[in-house]
């Protein structure tokens, strides 16, 4: 590998390191989450800054990803097919039951955000496109789960199952019992799972899942009884998404 290819990856590896959980970062602590000594990880964040890839506070010291990465991602949210096919069927879902509507990627073991419908009511989730959560603990994730090979599973769940909540379920053997349920009933439902007094429930689109859609609300007023509900409309809506996507990208 030649030292320039090299350099590239490093740079990529630093800006992985910001996350949901660490959105703000010294350069010490990226320097110990990728492994590289400190005058490297320097000349790479001055590069990245320069490019405005990262953002440096000049009186902490501490980083941050930089508008450049948003503009690059405002980009790709604005012309991914699959948010544009499914944008009028999420708008409808969330016309008819007034709770946020969201897209979903599984993006290794996480979901990622690509759209997020937000809800008229006063009372609600705040989310954004973009958003990473875990997908073993919350509806969006679980639905796609659910679908994949077992070994694939496994290597997901590897690489761990901490406990949100007390409703969390931490073992690979639960979580296998409750995706026999998900399969069966074609969605998934999280009480309180990944976080305390919210509820939701996603369908996968198509049963090789390459995405997901869900309904999520605070959990008194989006109860399981309520989700069992409307869980027939979010079926039946996936599968006109899937439709057309394959009618759009001629997938057979």
């Amino acid at each position: 590998m030649s030292e320039s290819i090299r350099a590239v990856e490093r740079a990529l590896d630093v800006l992985q390191c910001f996350t949901n959980q660490s959105p703000e970062l010294t350069m010490s602590q990226i320097s110990s989450l990728i492994g590289i000594n400190k005058s490297t990880v320097h000349r790479l964040l001055t590069t990245l800054e320069r490019k405005r890839f990262v953002e440096r506070d000049p009186f902490t010291g501490v980083y941050k990803p930089g508008l450049r990465l948003l503009q690059i991602a405002s980009l790709a949210m604005e012309h991914n097919t699959l948010r544009r096919l499914a944008g009028p069927f999420l708008q409808d879902l969330c016309s008819r039951h007034l709770e946020n509507v969201n897209l979903s990627l599984l993006d290794g073991a996480d979901v990622i955000y690509v759209d997020v419908i937000e809800s008229s009511q006063r009372v609600k989730l705040a989310a954004v496109p973009g958003q990473r959560l875990p997908a073993f603990c919350t509806a969006s994730g679980k639905a796609m789960l659910a679908f994949l090979p077992e070994d694939q599973v496994k290597r997901i769940l590897e690489r761990g199952m901490p406990r949100y909540t007390q409703a969390t379920r931490t073992s690979p053997e639960a979580f296998f019992k409750n995706a026999d349920e998900i399969r069966e009933q074609g969605y998934a439902i999280s009480v309180e799972e990944f976080e305390d007094g919210i509820n939701a429930i996603a369908v996968p689109i198509c049963n090789q899942p390459i995405a997901s859609i869900s309904i999520a609300g605070p959990a008194y007023r989006l109860t399981r009884e309520r989700m069992i509900e409307i869980s027939p409309d979010l079926l039946a809506t996936a599968k006109k998404i899937a439709i057309e996507v394959e009618r759009t990208l001629n997938l057979k």
